[in-house]
């Protein structure tokens, strides 16, 4: 995580400087100290009042301002890490030559710390000869550039040369700086979202469940290392992370099979899916007409994949489970832990504000089969994800 981290923030003049604030945003939020610097032309579109709110740092531009100088050799020194994004196609040609015309640049030749770029520019630009020389170029220093993306460019085209959103920015950091890969080999399954347990072909059983805990589990594990099986229900969310791997599902049962599959070949496995408990005896292939003014229907119960998966455990696996209740939360916490061989239960209160479904926080109890009970504070899921997983590694 980035937590405690220093990192100095450079914005360079390009329309996609607009996502460095939710860039900076996400780092405050993840308990980095963010200080940044503009180049005069990023100016044009970004403010320096915006960046200077968000960060609570005041935003430098200029190298000489006010009869004062910017000690930009102390910046370069302060920094855990120095992260230019957007990296324009003209900053980028200046670092690769060594040229010092503005504050970034002076910082940029003085930093001690590991410097990452996210380049952003057309795509004729960025499959330019020149570009590509520039690139190699900064990459021969030791300088790391994350990799641009595909989609629309400011040019109403459609190409490579998109930076990177903010979210891939920090999983790139994370990976690359400032996590020990203490998961290197290891092979991990995470369930996520919601099933869906089909009534006829427009209606189907389900719950609320959004998918983001799980998936931020599944991200802290591929950034830890391992080889992540992200076994998904029904989800709005994208999932674009490095190490991990998506297997679509939409059933319990579809769940329970892909699951069983494999579970034989993973270390960990964390089922933190809101799996339906019940499903329709039978499915109508026609729609069901509202005929009466009641409707009744039988349902059975699905595949326990916990208990499934428990009763297959074998030694040197990981199993951990979840339980989401509003009442008597730690006896049925206690009792799951138990009856499911699992190794870890995490609990979610519904009594919890900011808590459960939909939440971008969480708030959760760690339960272990030693008797031990950990207790976390309300934290963004992403955090909540990288308590679940220290917990995890310590036993491994």
């Amino acid at each position: 995580m980035v937590e405690g981290k220093k990192i100095l923030l450079g914005v360079c003049g390009s329309i996609a400087a607009y996502k460095s604030i939710l860039l900076t945003r996400l780092l405050i939020k993840g308990g980095a100290d963010v200080r940044i610097i503009l180049t005069s032309s990023a100016k044009d579109f970004v403010t320096p009042l915006s960046l200077s709110v968000i960060s609570k740092n005041e935003v430098l531009v200029d190298l000489f301002r006010d009869d004062a100088w910017t000690n930009h050799v102390e910046l370069g020194r302060w920094a855990d890490l120095m992260l230019i994004a957007p990296l324009s196609c003209n900053t980028l040609a200046k670092m690769a030559r060594g040229h010092c015309d503005n504050l970034l640049l002076a910082t940029y030749l003085s930093a001690t710390c590991p410097v990452a770029v996210a380049p952003a520019m057309d795509e004729d630009m960025w499959l330019h000869p020149a570009t590509k020389e520039n690139i190699e170029k900064l990459q021969s220093f030791g300088n790391r550039v994350i990799p641009v993306e595909k989609g629309e460019l400011a040019s109403a085209l459609y190409g490579e040369g998109r930076m990177a959103e903010p979210e891939h920015i920090i999983s790139f950091l994370e990976t690359n700086f400032f996590f020990s890969r203490q998961l290197e080999g290891k092979k991990a399954l995470v369930t996520a979202g919601p099933t869906q347990e089909p009534l006829d072909p427009v209606r189907y059983i389900s719950n609320q469940s959004s998918g983001k805990m799980g998936v931020a589990i599944a991200r802290e594990l591929a950034v830890r290392g391992a080889e992540v099986e992200l076994v998904l229900g029904p989800s709005t969310l994208e999932v674009s992370i490095p190490g991990v791997h998506v297997v679509p599902v939409e059933s319990a049962e579809d769940m329970y099979q892909a699951c069983i599959k494999l579970f034989p070949k993973t270390s960990i496995a964390v089922l933190s899916a809101a799996v339906a408990d019940y499903t329709p005896v039978s499915f109508s292939s026609e729609k069901i007409k509202k005929n009466s003014e009641t409707l009744t229907l039988e349902l059975t119960r699905t595949k326990d994949i916990l208990k499934s998966l428990g009763e297959q455990k074998k030694a040197g696996q990981i199993l951990v489970g979840f339980a989401l209740e509003n009442h008597d939360e730690t006896a049925y916490a206690r009792k799951k832990l138990q009856s499911k061989n699992a190794d870890l239960i995490v609990l979610n209160s519904l009594n919890d504000p900011g808590a459960g479904f939909g939440f971008d926080t969480n708030r959760i109890t760690i339960f272990e089969k030693d008797g031990q009970e950990t207790r976390f504070d309300q934290k963004p899921k992403q955090q909540v994800a990288k308590d679940i997983v220290d917990r995890i590694i310590k036993l491994l």
